[in-house]
């Protein structure tokens, strides 16, 4: 019995042994495995993406989509570190510091300001802009052609497109007089030019223009939402036929309220991008946003490839859609001419 007992423990001993050779075995698999994905994750490149509003951005998708036409897939080989101003400027520098403290390989920032604190928080990471101002006069760039520093990105000329707005709104409402100017004087630090008498000339661009086709523009400058809820209470007085905006995150950020408060006062506008139309806003004109946030996924891409932002030129759209709600003018009451609505790149029925 004695005999028999030693020769089970024998085998037990062995069995144990061999068990623990085998978890021994596994368990080193398992840490390879986790180191290895460890490794892996370390050397994939991080994006910063610097938001100045919430968590609902509609135009990210088109960026990711972007990044997936030039291979990359978020959380596979490209990781994108999110931040969120939720709509208070005051937050932009320190979310822009956690992006460099990060050590991400570019920082995709949304607007002008949001560039302009990441600029500050680093003069070495590449920063990419997926609508911005005038780089050059807002002191990012040196010219469009060769950036020359760490930004560059996609720019918008807003006060360029003032005369073309203005022109469709005549078109569609010709006994119009009176247009209301809803902007944001501060939403780009310009410098100011030799001779310049104001550092943002968007306005009084805009009312020459207004007055070589006959009609009167009414400026209502806005720096808050208190400040666009103070504007339509001042409208009117002022008596405008019709509304234009002037894009600024500000404006974008409020699309909705703007929009809504416009119907109420049964005040035609037209709108800086689709998105307003699309919120119920009469008519948008102006580039693609979701476009051009797609268009900034191949400088992320160049960059991540070896290419210097201070080499890469800043480009504009060429392309600008024409957007009617035909639903907002019943709204209203009024009708559109068949020769605007011929005109229209997409009509909202």
């Amino acid at each position: 019995m004695l005999g028999i007992s030693r020769g089970a423990t024998g085998v037990r001993d062995k069995r144990n042994t061999i068990k623990k050779s085998i978890s021994g075995v596994v368990s080193c698999a398992m840490l390879f495995a986790l180191c290895a994905a460890v490794q892996a994750q370390s050397t994939i490149p991080r994006v910063g993406i610097l938001f100045i509003g919430g968590r609902n951005q509609p135009h990210l998708e088109s960026f990711k989509q972007g990044l997936r036409e030039r291979g990359y897939t978020e959380g596979r080989n490209i990781a994108l570190e999110y931040r969120y101003g939720e709509g208070k400027m005051d937050r932009l520098p320190s979310l822009a510091s956690e992006l460099v403290q990060l050590k991400c390989a570019v920082i995709v920032t949304t607007a002008e300001t949001s560039a302009r604190a990441a600029r500050q928080a680093t003069k070495t990471i590449p920063i990419v802009l997926t609508t911005g101002a005038d780089l050059v006069k807002s002191g990012l760039a040196e010219s469009l052609a060769k950036p020359g520093a760490n930004v560059t990105g996609l720019s918008v000329l807003e006060e360029n497109l003032s005369g073309k707005r203005m022109d469709i709104l005549k078109e569609a409402m010709p006994r119009m007089r009176r247009v209301g100017y809803l902007w944001k004087p501060g939403a780009v630090a310009y410098s100011l030019d030799p001779g310049a008498t104001i550092a943002n000339p968007s306005f009084e661009q805009a009312k020459a223009i207004a007055q070589a086709i006959g009609l009167q523009l009414q400026s209502f400058e806005v720096d808050t939402f208190g400040d666009i809820e103070n504007a339509f209470a001042e409208m009117p007085k002022a008596r405008p036929d019709a509304l234009l905006v002037l894009l600024s995150p500000l404006m974008t950020l409020n699309s909705k309220r703007i929009v809504k408060l416009a119907l109420e006062q049964r005040l035609p506008g037209i709108y800086p991008t689709n998105q307003f139309a699309e919120e119920g806003g009469l008519m948008a004109y102006g580039p693609r946003i979701d476009e051009m946030y797609r268009r900034a996924a191949t400088y992320v891409d160049k960059i991540l490839k070896g290419a210097k932002p201070a080499d890469l030129p800043v480009e504009q759209p060429t392309k600008f859609e024409l957007v009617i709600n035909l639903k907002a003018a019943k709204q209203i009451g009024v009708t559109i001419p068949p020769s605007v609505l011929a005109r229209a790149d997409q009509v909202i029925k």
